[in-house]
């Protein structure tokens, strides 16, 4: 059933519209959301893909990288933004260690984000080297979106999160790692930390869409985390990430300015609190005056 029939005018994303969106050189728009709140916000002003990422590991649950994350908790987050996701397609990371086995449990993890999610889309790190466990999900009817360059989960590998591609085999590699996804059938490409001229060779030797988050202005789309553009993360921004707004210092002048109300007894107002019928004040007041009266 379309959204139109719920009067909502917005098209509904899917992977075919994506496809269209780069045929037709417009841009594609994604951001993450990891809660209700967050995915009604971004989801009503027609961003294209949800993304719940793994990164919810630091800007959510607070740990060091994103490779404790598990795949119930990725899921956890996932229904939260489905809830609140209608119109743009809903991407979910699938976390360290949840594809890494074998391919059949990769293609279950995968069932788990789309059955019990309502993911319609997930996410796998890797190119050449996952090409065929991703059309081995694509298989099971489930959509993937590949993610090539800088991978977060091989952050052990890489030795820290660098800049990949800068050298000539570098970009060989990234090149048919790009190929390899295109050709397993993947709905897009995140380009993560690479070169600008690098994603734009990629972006126009592929047929799927690309989105890029730190590789420049010639993907097919953009892709920043929620946390970033808010100035929520507690920590110094990657080069690529552009503030739009400071809600840590909107949320801190609120917590404050209602610790000093309450300190100061200014909140709550009498306007903002709750009062008797006139009935059952009268008898109250008269119940009172008489218990007074009593003791006299």
């Amino acid at each position: 059933m379309s959204l139109t029939s719920f009067g909502d005018p917005r098209q509904k994303i899917t992977a075919a519209l994506l496809r269209e969106k780069k045929l037709r050189h417009e841009p594609i728009t994604c951001l993450t959301a990891y809660d209700y709140s967050s995915a009604r916000l971004v989801d009503a002003v027609a961003i294209d893909i949800v993304l719940v990422g793994d990164s919810l590991a630091q800007t959510m649950l607070g740990y060091d990288n994103t490779l404790s994350v598990t795949v119930d908790e990725m899921l956890h987050h996932v229904r939260a933004v489905r809830r609140g996701v209608k119109h743009a397609l809903l991407l979910a990371d699938m976390p360290y260690g949840s594809y890494h086995a074998s391919w059949d449990e990769a293609v279950r993890n995968a069932a788990r984000f789309v059955k019990e999610g309502g993911a319609e889309a997930v996410k796998i790190e890797g190119g050449e080297k996952r090409a065929d466990l991703i059309r081995r999900v694509i298989d099971a009817e489930i959509p993937v979106a590949g993610h090539i360059g800088l991978t977060p989960q091989s952050v052990n590998v890489m030795s820290g999160y660098r800049v990949q591609g800068k050298t000539l085999s570098d970009i060989e590699q990234l090149m048919r790692d790009a190929v390899a996804l295109d050709r397993a059938g993947v709905t897009c490409v995140f380009l993560e930390g690479i070169p600008r001229e690098v994603a734009a060779m990629i972006s126009a030797e592929i047929q799927a869409p690309t989105i890029g988050i730190g590789a420049g202005p010639d993907c097919d789309g953009q892709v920043l985390v929620f946390h970033d553009i808010l100035n929520l993360t507690f920590a110094p921004p990657a080069k690529f990430v552009r503030r739009y707004g400071d809600a840590a210092a909107e949320i801190s002048h609120a917590v404050q300015a209602f610790r000093a109300d309450v300190l100061s007894r200014q909140y709550p107002s009498d306007d903002e609190s709750y009062h008797l019928p006139k009935e059952t004040k009268a008898a109250l007041d008269t119940l009172l005056e008489r218990k007074r009266n009593m003791r006299r």
